[in-house]
């Protein structure tokens, strides 16, 4: 197994080259838009089918290499097998390179890129932790990105070996949530009050200027869009480190105590709480929770410090009392076991990161029956208690 890390490096083009590297994004989009529309006409995305029914026309009308006429043909190809992008357009905004169409050069940290009509090597504006994860690497695959700013980035993939994964002495368990973004069985959390103020200052702030954009006067419209554009991404940009922070904490604490992971799989809960009657600022305010981003963050970077991550189902784990196991009463963040002979109270996401830690014990360590009643030494189960 191997880990494979991003390296974003900023390219410093000269003008001509940003006019080869624009005419190369453009060209590659039109080829894939074109590749689709024959995929789709013959019902296949399998890469030989789709390759023998467009490869030389491809090359033929929108002069891409034969290198970058097959990256197209791949991209369209993973782009069909998935459902909600079966009839997506592409823009030109990137394109996927291998060993063979680019290199890296790192006595001048420099690429080598094919493009449209020739290869050119580009400069690069890399800061020190850049050149620290590109020192003496080979890499083999990269994309070429033009950001809506203009600029041109090449994100290169690095891959290393990935550690053996260390015995786990036992299992940190992790609630994911809105109101506390994470809270660990060992009573650590991180509250996601400031990410849903920063969510809503921005959500306000667009509305203001989008509507003074489109009522004001001429040079309130120019100077509303030139600070709308200035405020994309700040939102996104937010969130994305804010995951980050808490991805690197939980994984580094996991790795100091060789203890496992445990997170609850959250996979379709948008599905299943989007039919549910909610006001819009609730709905809006629930898909904008970046909840599998922390996910991707926390997997690869388990991976890399070698600590093992196990997903557990998340049903009842915020409505089981964790000390006795039987069905409790939780309302917001405070949670009440109905149980007369255990009685615990206690912060809702805490008791659900206890019972996740209870079920990751039961995949990490299977050496004996986890799932037990810890107030009386019995089994229980998920059984509703009586009421009194």
């Amino acid at each position: 197994m191997e880990t494979v890390q991003t390296v974003s490096c900023k390219l410093s083009p000269t003008p001509e080259q940003r006019t080869e590297l624009a005419a190369t994004l453009a060209a590659f989009a039109d080829a894939c838009n074109h590749i689709a529309e024959v995929a789709r006409g013959i019902h296949s995305s399998n890469k030989v089918t789709v390759q023998h029914a467009c490869y030389q026309e491809v090359r033929t009308r929108f002069g891409l290499s034969a290198n970058l006429a097959i990256r197209a043909i791949a991209r369209v190809c993973a782009a069909l097998k998935v459902p909600e992008k079966m009839h997506s357009t592409f823009a030109p905004t990137s394109v996927d390179y291998d060993a063979r169409i680019f290199s890296f050069r790192e006595w001048d940290w420099t690429f080598s890129l094919t493009l449209l009509h020739t290869r050119e090597r580009l400069a690069t504006a890399l800061g020190d932790r850049q050149r620290q994860r590109l020192k003496g690497q080979t890499p083999t695959s990269a994309t070429l990105v033009q950001r809506r700013d203009g600029t041109f980035f090449l994100q290169v993939q690095i891959k290393a070996p990935a550690p053996k994964p260390q015995k786990p002495q036992g299992v940190l368990g992790v609630d994911l949530g809105r109101i506390d973004i994470a809270h660990t069985s060992d009573d650590a959390t991180w509250s996601g009050r400031e990410l849903t103020d920063v969510r809503d200052h921005y959500t306000h702030l667009r509305g203001v200027l989008q509507h003074k954009a489109s009522k004001g006067t001429r040079s309130t419209r120019r100077r509303c869009r030139e600070l709308l554009a200035r405020l994309s991404g700040s939102e996104r940009r937010f969130q994305r480190h804010t995951n980050h922070v808490i991805s690197k904490t939980l994984v580094e604490t996991a790795h100091g105590r060789q203890d496992a992971l445990a997170l609850e799989d959250l996979s379709g809960i948008r599905e299943r709480t989007n039919q549910e009657p909610r006001p819009k600022t609730e709905r809006r305010r629930s898909n904008n929770w970046a909840f599998y981003q922390l996910r991707q963050f926390v997997t690869y970077k388990a991976q890399a410090a070698g600590v093992v991550l196990r997903l557990v189902p998340a049903a009842y784990t915020s409505q089981m009392c964790h000390a006795c196991l039987h069905i409790g009463s939780r309302k917001g963040k405070r949670f009440a076991c109905t149980n007369p002979a255990c009685g615990w109270t206690g912060d809702a996401d805490y008791n659900a990161a206890k019972n996740i830690q209870i079920l990751g014990l039961q995949v990490s360590l299977p050496r004996g029956p986890w799932v037990h009643s810890f107030w009386s030494g019995e089994p229980a189960g998920l059984l509703e208690s009586p009421v009194l």
